[in-house]
């Protein structure tokens, strides 16, 4: 859990730098952490790329890149809906190529033998859906900012620390569910 934890670094990264220097800052210093992730992953031992490192690289790199070429001057909802929109999007590419993103994770955690069983993998498949149902409702809370400026941005931030708050305790509660049903069975 904490490994799936520490691969989002590169958003908490960003959402203290575009808080206190800037948009712009705050991707480019998601491009530099996530970078540091994937080289963590790539020159450590018995590590594996992630899906999600290469992702949010590409993620925030491109943002930044874009935000830097077109001198582009979002609001503050408007960069989180594109980082949240992104996430989601590696999320449900990582489903769709059925590599659900925390399977890598869980596979440094269990033994080799349970790798491919389809109840791993299924496992994994729902932990990931409930990270997305999660990065969902941050989008939709970013949408409802951006399109409702009289709403209250506390709103949008109760939304998205509830969302979070609810995958972490799934992904932690979901394993234990199942190998408790798995020995009642």
């Amino acid at each position: 859990m904490m490994k799936i934890l520490l691969a989002f670094a590169p958003f908490i990264v960003f959402a203290v730098v575009d808080r206190v220097v800037g948009s712009l800052a705050g991707l480019a210093a998601g491009a530099v952490t996530a970078a540091i992730m994937l080289a963590r992953d790539l020159f450590g031992r018995g590590r594996s790329v992630k899906v999600l490192d290469v992702g949010t690289l590409v993620l925030f790199g491109g943002l930044a890149g874009w935000a830097a070429l077109a001198g582009a001057e979002w609001p503050v909802f408007g960069v989180r809906l594109r980082v949240d929109l992104g996430l989601l999007l590696i999320v449900l590419v990582s489903i769709a190529l059925r590599r659900p993103f925390t399977l890598q994770y869980a596979r440094e955690r269990a033994p080799r033998e349970s790798w491919d069983s389809p109840a791993f993998i299924r496992s994994n498949d729902v932990i990931t859906a409930a990270w997305a149902v999660a990065f969902l409702v941050m989008v939709a809370a970013d949408l409802a900012v951006l399109l409702r400026p009289d709403l209250p941005v506390r709103y949008a931030v109760i939304a998205t620390v509830m969302a979070l708050v609810s995958a972490v305790h799934f992904s932690a509660w979901y394993p234990r569910h199942l190998r408790a049903r798995a020995q009642q069975g």
